[in-house]
């Protein structure tokens, strides 16, 4: 079975940096889109950053695009997302998930990814 565990998670002040990561298992990791997804209390979940580890290519929300960066280390097993300029609006539960195929972005609905993390806490206080 496919497994994902996210950690890295905490409380920052606006500005600070954190780096999340996601350990995959039972799976190809290279053949896989890998995406981070984000989730406020009352809110919809929205995607954040999506990878593709077979072609190389990753794509980011508008809302991060030049503060944060998907990463992937295929030798680990593990995706990254440095989070840089953190604001109070980045606030939120974040988890990984994973789907198979290379249509692979942070636009695509959380309900065609197959597999998801527990999740991690990122607070940001002002």
């Amino acid at each position: 079975q496919v497994q994902l565990v996210e950690s890295g998670g905490g409380s920052v002040q606006a500005g600070g940096s954190l780096r999340l990561s996601c350990v995959a298992s039972g799976y190809t990791y290279s053949t896989y889109c890998m995406a981070w997804f984000r989730q406020a209390p009352g809110e919809e979940r929205e995607g954040v950053a999506a990878a593709y580890t077979g072609g190389g290519f990753s794509n980011l929300a508008d809302s991060v695009k030049g503060r944060f960066t998907i990463s992937q280390d295929n030798a680990k097993n593990t995706l990254y997302l440095q989070m840089n300029s953190l604001k109070p609006e980045d606030t939120a539960m974040y988890y990984c998930a994973t789907k198979s195929g290379a249509y692979c972005g942070y636009w695509i609905p959380p309900a065609n990814y197959d597999y998801w993390g527990q999740g991690t806490q990122v607070t940001v206080s002002s």
